[in-house]
């Protein structure tokens, strides 16, 4: 009866290995793929600790050796929540928005820095939406906002 054997060491090395040690880098947190609303929640925290669900950090969310289809998953809800932080922000220059919007940026450039250039597309297109005004120059209060908000998120 060699067999169960088998099968019983391997499960015993599976459940080893995805259960010790930290976060696997190459691996999306759940929380990351939750969809837009899921970042705007969380940036409601912001400029203090922005924490997805099972703590985790939109940073957390740019992995090393991102899956395809999981890069696509986070691009698409950053670049959602993004650009309806850019609305608010610019209907309400004053308001959270501009930080929040700042935040996200910040925390999405800090995740990216190691990550040997897979996420500069996504950084690109968040920085796009962010910064896009139809009116012409953004104005100065929201520039002050977004920039606490980046350096705040590039910080944690």
């Amino acid at each position: 009866m060699r067999v169960p054997t088998t099968i019983t060491a391997l499960l015993f090395l599976a459940v080893f290995a995805t259960g010790c040690g930290g976060r696997d880098e190459d691996t999306t947190p759940v929380a990351c793929l939750d969809g837009a609303q899921a970042y705007l929640v969380a940036l409601g925290d912001a400029p203090g600790e922005v924490r997805l669900s099972d703590d985790v950090s939109i940073a957390d969310c740019l992995a090393e050796n991102q899956d395809g289809g999981e890069l696509a998953g986070v691009g698409e809800a950053m670049l959602e929540a993004a650009t309806e932080l850019n609305a608010k922000a610019q209907a309400d220059p004053e308001g959270p928005a501009a930080l929040q919007l700042g935040y996200l940026l910040g925390a999405a450039e800090h995740g990216a820095e190691d990550t040997a250039g897979i996420h500069a597309e996504l950084i690109r297109r968040l920085t796009v939406a962010a910064r896009y005004s139809p009116e012409g120059p953004l104005p100065p209060s929201f520039m002050r906002a977004y920039r606490e908000g980046f350096e705040a998120g590039r910080a944690g």
